[in-house]
């Protein structure tokens, strides 16, 4: 039961998370570093948020159902 990571980087402005948070909007769609399309609840970067918004590199944790169990900053 391994876990599949994928790196990101985000940079996500203050006012772009409010606006994502205000319109409930629910998934994140970034691109990894290897090419490929992921989505992941929002929420899940609330840990992250700074007076920059969310900025950074990040591994992003996937069970073997593709549901996200991990999220951690790397920087």
């Amino acid at each position: 039961m391994s876990n599949r990571f994928i790196i990101v980087d985000l940079s996500i402005s203050p006012e772009e998370y409010q606006k994502l948070y205000r319109f409930a909007i629910k998934d994140v769609h970034a691109r990894s570093r290897d090419g490929r399309s992921v989505r992941f609840p929002v929420n899940a970067l609330r840990r992250f948020v700074g007076h920059n918004g969310v900025q950074g590199s990040f591994r992003i944790g996937f069970d073997q159902d593709n549901r996200l169990s991990s999220v951690e900053r790397l920087d």
